[in-house]
């Protein structure tokens, strides 16, 4: 954890200095029972009586102040800390691959990306803050311990010795049902986020009682590991109380022989045992703090495996910049698996020359948004060569390479904000005119006039306050704001109405203007204009063509264009 702390290792150290007087000062208290005990209950030496309590409360006072300084300065340490790792981790999240989101829940990312953060940093520095108070606390305590009786000093120590083998058994049940713990909290975590966006969905399909029973299940599993943990841990604590209490009994059973022997005074004794109590009693709880100090470093330890993670899509060492297509895009002998063993591309070969339209039509689940994810990286080929203008795309920076991508999808994100906010992610330098502009090409302009703070409007959550046309010629709006030489649009209009269809068909029309096109449609009517139409079948180029050699070929095209318009030709001939 040393280069998160290292930004604030003054404040942290400072801080941790601050608790050496504290654990101190216990000490200090323990010893001033001796000269009250034999200067005033046996001498009877009045001026020690009023003297020594004066001297308890000032020193208890500069240890109540101390106290205050170190919380606040580790308090401060910790939060510091905690965001640096935050940080960190949301940086890793965010060069992660498409993939492993693919393969991770919600719940699982929120866990490990941000609760653990909290859980590793501040329990950290509260336990540290808590191990030092209480390690120099008992560095002065075993100091008046043998001060006051080496040979009941000795009896004392020893006894802590016992306390070292169970805490080391506790560690290994605590790791096993840990990770468990927070296997089980992430799926929980998933069902939250389930039952938010899903909420239509589970009404309409009356989906209450189904979403009721998982969640009972989770939360039954989490009660019994949460039992497991108190059964395999919390025996600690009783058994520190237990080897205490023999301790105390050995130290009074054998400090009554040496009173009466004369070895040492009743003063020695109540001021020792002052001492052994200050110093046992921490010990009690030792159980709960140890428990909770090794939930932090398991945290540590899940956080580090995270940040050891490697992104499998990487740059090249000297990457290349991608300022514009000029020539054309090439697919050559593409192979790709998203599970290694199941091909999902086979020998793929394409070219797009700049300034065309490429349709990819075929079957569900014959690879078509596949070979669109592919040309932007986010997910690697197996095998063949993806080229722009002749450079593979492996050679070109993620980052420029994408910045000359705009994707519009069936299904588009938008995020919570207003409309200008949405609009801008495509450029965030651009001007007023030319997002107006944008909305206009988009067909949207009206509309967002219409709105009551126009640009300033919040969508909501998703753009849930918006209708999927809406999303669309909003997500479209984006795409030319960017105003990218490639575009890439996967079924944009399949989930629309046909009125809501002919508006974004409009809009996607004026976005594919002097641009290279790729463009996925289940409805062939929006794709007949395409320079070259290809279909995809079971991860295969079947056939490929204009719209009219297709229909010559009586092959795959012409049977979903038949599908399609036969029936409506026929109506419309009648």
């Amino acid at each position: 954890m040393w280069p998160y702390v290292k930004p604030y290792w003054g404040r942290a150290v400072l801080g941790v200095l601050l608790t050496i007087p504290v654990g101190a000062l216990d000490g200090v208290v323990a010893m001033f029972l001796k000269p009250f005990m034999d200067k005033v209950m046996v001498d009877k030496q009045p001026h020690f009586s009023a003297m020594i309590p004066f001297l308890i409360v000032g020193f208890t006072i500069v240890q109540g102040t101390l106290i205050y300084a170190s919380n606040y300065l580790n308090t401060w340490v910790a939060n510091k800390i905690t965001i640096g790792v935050k940080r960190k981790l949301y940086d890793k999240l965010l060069s992660m691959d498409t993939s492993y989101f693919d393969r991770n829940n919600s719940g699982t990312i929120l866990m490990r990306y941000s609760n653990d953060a909290e859980t590793a940093s501040n329990g950290l520095i509260d336990n540290l803050k808590q191990f030092l108070s209480k390690s120099f606390s008992s560095i002065s305590l075993v100091f008046v311990l043998i001060y006051n009786s080496w040979q009941l000093a000795i009896i004392a120590i020893a006894v802590l010795i016992f306390f070292l083998y169970p805490m080391s058994v506790v560690r290994k049940k605590m790791k096993e049902i840990m990770t468990k713990t927070v296997g089980n909290l992430s799926y929980v975590m998933t069902i939250y986020n389930e039952t938010f966006a899903g909420n239509k969905t589970i009404r309409s399909f009356t989906l209450e009682d189904e979403f009721r029973g998982r969640f009972r299940d989770l939360t039954d599993m989490r009660f019994s590991l949460a039992m497991k943990l108190i059964k395999g841990t919390n025996w600690l604590s009783p058994l520190m109380h237990v080897i205490m209490s023999i301790g105390i009994a050995l130290v009074i059973g054998f400090g009554s022989y040496l009173i009466v022997s004369g070895a040492i005074t009743s003063g020695n004794f109540v001021a020792f045992i002052a001492a052994l109590m200050m110093l046992y009693t921490p010990l009690k709880s030792v159980g709960n703090n140890y428990i909770s100090m090794q939930q932090s470093f398991l945290a540590i330890d899940r956080i580090f495996n995270i940040l050891d993670l490697q992104p499998k899509i990487k740059d090249h060492a000297e990457p290349k910049e991608l300022k514009t297509v000029s020539k054309n895009i090439t697919f050559e002998h593409v192979y790709f698996e998203y599970v290694p063993g199941r091909e999902v591309l086979h020998d793929i070969n394409l070219e797009i020359p700049v300034g065309h339209t490429l349709a990819l039509v075929g079957n569900s689940g014959g690879g078509k948004t596949t070979i669109s994810a592919l040309l932007p990286r986010l997910y690697d080929i197996k095998k063949g060569a993806i080229k722009i203008d002749g450079s593979d795309i492996r050679d070109i920076s993620q980052k420029s390479l994408r910045k000359n991508i705009a994707m519009v999808f069936q299904d588009n994100f938008l995020f919570s904000g207003t409309v200008r906010e949405n609009i801008l992610l495509g450029n965030g330098q651009a001007s007023e005119e030319t997002i107006w502009q944008a909305l206009k090409s988009s067909c949207l302009d009206d509309f967002v006039k219409g709105l009551p703070q126009k640009l300033d409007t919040q969508i909501g959550e998703r753009g849930i306050l918006l209708s999927g046309g809406q999303k669309q010629r909003l997500a479209i709006a984006r795409a030319f704001v960017k105003n990218a030489p490639i575009v890439i649009l996967d079924e944009a209009t399949s989930a629309l109405d046909n009125k809501s269809e002919r508006v974004v068909q409009e809009a996607l029309d004026n976005l594919m203007k002097n641009r290279t096109v790729i463009v996925i449609a289940h409805r062939l009517s929006t794709i007949q204009n395409a320079d070259k139409i290809v279909v995809i079948n079971d991860g295969k180029i079947a056939e490929e063509g204009t719209h009219e050699e297709l229909l010559k070929l009586h092959g795959a095209y012409y049977a979903l264009y038949s599908m399609q318009f036969k029936k409506q030709e026929a109506q419309q001939g009648k």
